[in-house]
């Protein structure tokens, strides 16, 4: 991968989120992908799971968003990149969001890992800080 085809992957990404349905998820993870939506959640493993999570969590093809990327790093199969998500018109919910993607040879994604974060969210405290 490059960043050019990473670049065009998150568009594939945010154009699958953007229309109805979930058929559009296997042009862009592979069938035993798995998609883990914080550091510490469990992944979700395979389209059919990913896909029930996907219609889970989006409020639907019609949802308003701005959507803002760039690719930090690309090395080998494994990329890196920093997006800007802004819900509503005006605007009434942001978070920023790390993404490690791992591709397969076809460049669909076999493992996705996202960081969020929100305006409020705390930063973490290390134990002997306290």
């Amino acid at each position: 991968m490059d960043r050019e085809q990473v670049t065009g992957w998150i568009s594939a990404y945010e154009q699958a989120w953007r229309t109805p349905g979930t058929e559009a998820l296997a042009t862009i993870f592979t069938e035993q992908a798995s998609y883990r939506q914080g550091p510490y959640r469990e992944p979700v493993v395979g389209l059919p799971a990913i896909a029930r999570m996907w219609e889970a969590e989006r409020d639907g093809p019609d949802e308003v968003f701005q959507m803002t990327s760039e690719v930090v790093a690309v090395e080998g199969d494994t990329a890196v990149a920093r997006l800007e998500v802004r819900y509503g018109a005006p605007v009434d919910q942001e978070y920023r969001d790390l993404w490690i993607m791992r591709f397969a040879a076809d460049g669909r994604c076999a493992s996705f890992e996202e960081w969020p974060f929100w305006p409020a969210q705390s930063t973490a405290t290390h134990p002997t800080d306290s």
